[in-house]
């Protein structure tokens, strides 16, 4: 383990991708250790990558880079400001709004902080709005396109940990939120102790039958996708593929944004995306085969249990352990590593795997946002025109929300279980 260890923080040092220090450094302990079994690596390699399960992660992408693409941007935009412009901040909780809309259609962070980001970041500096303010407020945001569904996080830890897609969506419904609420909450503080300007928003009937009417074919899309999930009229897989064909008539034929060009971009940029996460995915089942063998879940189980913590603390105790971690290993990386170190031991202490799942993905999203690896962060950096450092001083205050929360499900783990045991039973 020594030399496993040592190896990757070495490849990790010397600026190689993760996907690859992960392959180098199991290669190297088969070197050492283990060279009769460096004949089986290719056949675990590609095992690794062979799940029918993975074949929604690429459409879950694809079906959010077509969003990307159709225009609804705007639409999600004008629809979050018509309810919360005129409000003290007004910009600064239609970031929000957007956010948790946008997250739920997306599924991704990077996404999600791309999209809006390059709208409202500038229309918020253009108001009098800080820029660090403006892009910290966008990134810390972002973080619900991980924990809202559909998620594509949530799905790659239902498929590593084989526990049901459906309940994992679920479950991260009132995080979400909460997340979200909580943002608004410090939005409007913020807002008020800095004199932050509101918007001259009219309302009336006519104008909310007009905003639904605009966006209520891209709002039920969420619904759409996760309800076929959970009522079991499709698979993840064909809940994915399905999601993936609406997006591409919503950018056709409602909003008329998208071209035949855009739909070759989004499949292009789609490729490329899936490519890199089942890089990571291959690889990282090989660093994953050479923990088991090394019997290091048993061994992380039987040093928290010689700990003698109760649930509660020695959950508290992995939150810390997913946020530093989140810190310096990217999402995808960090749950395939994460997961079965530690999946066996919170079950062992009587923890549901679902509750497990999205305080993982929920505590790797504020990784996303941290720097030095922090995606969200660069995504970001490259909208603004912003140093990282800069962006994540403005997000700070509000990732202490994120960390609220995942206090909060620690000890009310009826927060994540609540709506998938309403749904789909104990």
């Amino acid at each position: 383990m020594t030399l496993l260890l040592i190896s990757l923080i070495l490849f990790l040092a010397l600026g190689i991708p993760v996907a690859f220090c992960l392959g180098l450094s199991a290669f190297t302990y088969f070197l050492v250790k283990q060279p009769d079994l460096l004949q089986v690596l290719p056949q675990r390699l590609f095992a690794g990558m062979d799940s029918e399960a993975l074949i929604a992660l690429p459409l879950f992408i694809l079906m959010g880079q077509v969003m990307n693409e159709s225009g609804i941007t705007s639409r999600l935009i004008n629809f979050c400001q018509f309810f919360v412009g005129r409000f003290q901040g007004g910009l600064g909780l239609v970031n929000v709004g957007s956010s948790m809309l946008f997250g739920g259609i997306s599924g991704s962070s990077a996404s999600d902080t791309a999209s809006i980001g390059s709208v409202l970041i500038p229309e918020m500096k253009k108001r009098g709005y800080p820029e660090d303010f403006a892009a910290g407020l966008t990134v810390a945001s972002s973080t619900m396109g991980m924990i809202i569904p559909p998620s594509i996080p949530m799905v790659l830890y239902a498929v590593t940990a084989q526990v049901s897609v459906g309940r994992m969506f679920l479950g991260g419904i009132i995080p979400g939120l909460m997340v979200g609420i909580f943002q608004m909450v410090l939005t409007l503080w913020i807002s008020k102790v800095k004199d932050y300007p509101k918007e001259s928003t009219p309302f009336s009937f006519k104008l909310l039958i007009e905003q639904l009417k605009q966006s209520a074919l891209v709002l039920i899309m969420p619904i759409f996708i996760v309800g076929t999930v959970v009522y079991g009229i499709a698979t993840a897989t064909e809940s994915a593929g399905l999601g993936v064909l609406y997006a591409i008539v919503i950018g056709f034929f409602v909003t008329r944004h998208m071209k035949r060009e855009d739909l070759i971009r989004a499949f292009r940029s789609s490729i490329m995306t899936s490519a890199k996460i089942m890089m990571i995915i291959a690889y990282s089942q090989v660093f994953i085969w050479v923990l088991a063998l090394e019997r290091v879940p048993e061994e992380v189980a039987l040093f928290v249990s010689s700990l003698g913590l109760s649930p509660i603390p020695m959950m508290l105790l992995i939150v810390l352990v997913i946020l530093a971690a989140g810190t310096f290993i990217d999402v995808s990386p960090a749950i395939l590593l994460l997961t079965p170190v530690f999946l066996p031991t919170v079950t062992a202490a009587g923890i549901s795997p679902i509750v497990f799942g999205v305080i993982l993905v929920a505590g790797l999203a504020v990784g996303a946002c941290t720097p030095p690896v922090g995606n969200c962060l660069n995504v970001c950096s490259i909208v603004s025109g912003l140093r990282i450092g800069t962006i994540f001083r403005g997000a700070a205050v509000f990732l202490a929300a994120n960390v609220l929360m995942l206090v909060l499900l620690t000890l009310f783990p009826a927060l994540v279980l609540w709506l998938p045991e309403l749904f789909m039973g104990n």
